[in-house]
């Protein structure tokens, strides 16, 4: 039997009156029926008929592939193949068989030593709950605390991928960028329904999931955004009909971490858990991403990837603290947040000719992006470890219950963005002002070990330079002015940290906090005796908040924890060194 081989998901089928129905070659989800029960069905009901993930180990070669499939095509009659969109990385295949054929298959290759998993394609869909009428205030955002936490952090240098039904993000073909989106920046991402770089939503799902992370805010028209400063990067993996699989949603995982993204947003899912998915998150938290998803609108146990380990399962509440009737609740929802009459812009008139509107709609969809938000704004106070982004959210939630039922309807508790940047900001400040102290009192016992009597370490230059790179020049500000005015974010952070104005991903690396700094300022300033004193202050603060960032265990080390300790403790010991040397030569 000859093995057919076509372009990326060359079918899918779907049910039909009873039939299953064959998609032609090429075709997209937009093109089928949904299951006919969505929301109340079984797992099995999801599964599309006739279509089988076969996920091989990731070494095989093109030719063990071929005869793995072979090998499949010989014992099950009439099997046909297609490449999923990222088969060269990832190996994953997409078999076409008889509905009767699947399970056939499944327990064909279970136990082949040459694959990963293999588990029937399944639906995910998104997980909003439509309501009118229009919901004009947004209690949504002062339930979280928006307000008070903006006075911290709004996510500057910070991305965070919508893989949801695409984003007005852009004028393309009759699609236009949405009007309450225009101070908001979209970097370029991925529609996998149509494979071109054009992720347009003409559903309207994820542009309202999206206006809730990033809205354009503070510019006289439509609603809030609660990461107002965050980077949006629109993946599609939904169609028109808001339906997708989760080969598709597993691609968008994957493609989003590798691409610069790090926040996810899952406002979709399905009850089928399955490993593709897993792995695709897997990949993005070793890859430092923080992936958050609905919990699911079931009413009973949580969907999938809302269940899945490593994601964060968002429930919905309503005004009065309450888990919505439709939100799904037990294991796997780790935080509540405000899922009812949430209001946002969305696109009308499958995102054509600048229809839009403002509508009020519920769901653990809805829910999620509150928490995307709020993990973005984390990142951007310096927080990029997912473990310490999930922990630091779930810590500083609002208990409303604390037994164990109630952790299973709100997870840790309801979203409280003001406490939890609160504690943050001063967390960090507090301990690198410690730590400042401490490598200051290093520095005399170094000089008097020295017997070096004459150096006036407190000197106004010695603290400006050791506040400035230590917690922050004025780190107290906050207490008094928003860092939504950037003069006061600029201020308010520490040197090391302003690398986030280029981004999130140029942090991870550090590049601000290194024995550099003083050393450069040592060299171009060492003729100028009154700079000596800032030049040791500045390797003091850089010190500290390289000795901070191990204590803290904040910081994600993209190059493991054993070599993020090294790195900070050499430079740290080096950045001491200076210190002690340019306050040697002010004698």
């Amino acid at each position: 039997m000859a093995i057919s081989r076509s372009a990326p998901l060359a079918a899918i089928a779907a049910l039909a009156l009873g039939a299953a129905v064959l998609a032609p070659s090429g075709a997209s989800a937009d093109e089928l029926p949904p299951p006919p029960t969505a929301e109340q069905s079984s797992t099995t009901s999801w599964d599309i008929p006739g279509f089988v993930v076969i996920d091989a180990k990731d070494d095989l070669s093109d030719g063990e592939i071929a005869d793995l499939l072979g090998d499949v095509s010989s014992k099950i009659r009439g099997a046909s193949f297609s490449e999923s969109d990222l088969e060269d990385e990832t190996r994953i295949e997409i078999a076409r068989v008889s509905a009767d054929d699947v399970d056939d298959v499944i327990d064909l290759l279970d136990d082949d030593a040459r694959i990963e998993h293999v588990e029937p394609l399944s639906w995910v869909h998104t997980n909003f709950v439509p309501n009118d009428p229009l919901y004009e205030k947004q209690w949504h955002m002062q339930r979280v605390g928006a307000p008070a936490a903006w006075d911290y952090g709004t996510g500057r240098g910070v991305t965070v991928a919508v893989i949801d039904t695409g984003i007005a993000c852009e004028d393309h073909e009759g699609f236009r960028k949405g009007t309450d989106l225009e101070g908001t920046r979209c970097v370029p991402g991925w529609n996998f329904i149509w494979d071109n770089e054009h992720a347009n939503d003409d559903h309207g799902h994820g542009t309202h999931v999206a206006g809730t992370v990033a809205q354009s805010t503070d510019n006289g028209i439509g609603a809030t955004g609660l990461a107002f400063h965050v980077r949006l990067m629109p993946i599609k993996v939904l169609d028109k009909g808001g339906w997708g699989t989760t080969v598709d949603i597993a691609n968008g995982i994957r493609w989003a971490s590798d691409h610069g993204a790090h926040v996810i947003n899952l406002s979709l899912g399905g009850p089928r858990n399955a490993k593709v998915m897993e792995d695709a998150i897997a990949h993005a938290r070793s890859q430092g991403t923080i992936v958050v998803a609905a919990a699911g609108n079931s009413g009973g146990s949580v969907g999938f990837p809302g269940g899945s380990e490593g994601v964060i399962g968002v429930s919905a509440t309503d005004q009065n603290d309450k888990l919505a009737s439709f939100s799904s609740r037990g294991k796997g929802v780790d935080i509540a947040a405000p899922g009812v009459d949430v209001v946002q812009q969305t696109i009308c008139d499958g995102g054509k000719n600048k229809c839009e509107q403002f509508p009020n709609w519920r769901g653990t969809s809805m829910a999620s992006p509150h928490v995307a938000a709020a993990a973005a704004m984390v990142v951007g106070m310096g927080v990029t470890d997912p473990d310490a982004v999930e922990r630091i959210l779930s810590e500083h939630a609002r208990v409303v219950d604390p037994s164990e039922g109630g952790r299973r309807l709100y997870g840790a508790g309801i979203l409280d963005v003001e406490a939890t940047l609160k504690a943050i900001h001063f967390k960090q400040a507090f301990v690198r002002l410690g730590l400042v102290a401490a490598f200051s009192a290093i520095v005399m016992f170094m000089m008097a070990a020295a017997k070096r009597k004459n150096v006036r370490l407190l000197s106004p230059q010695f603290l400006i330079g050791a506040l400035a790179t230590g917690p922050g020049l004025f780190f107290f500000l906050p207490l008094f002015l928003s860092r939504t005015q950037l003069p006061v974010d600029v201020l308010s952070r520490p040197f090391a940290d302003l690398d986030f104005y280029i981004g999130a991903s140029v942090h991870r690396l550090l590049p601000l906090a290194t024995a550099i700094v003083p050393l450069a300022l040592l060299v171009t300033t060492f003729q100028w005796k009154r700079a000596r004193p800032f030049v040791a202050g500045v390797g003091v603060g850089t010190a500290a908040y390289l000795a901070s960032v191990v204590l803290l265990g904040q910081a994600y080390a993209p190059f493991g924890t054993v070599a993020l300790v090294v790195w900070c403790a050499l430079n740290g010991i080096a950045s001491l060194f200076i210190a002690r040397t340019c306050l040697a030569e002010t004698e």
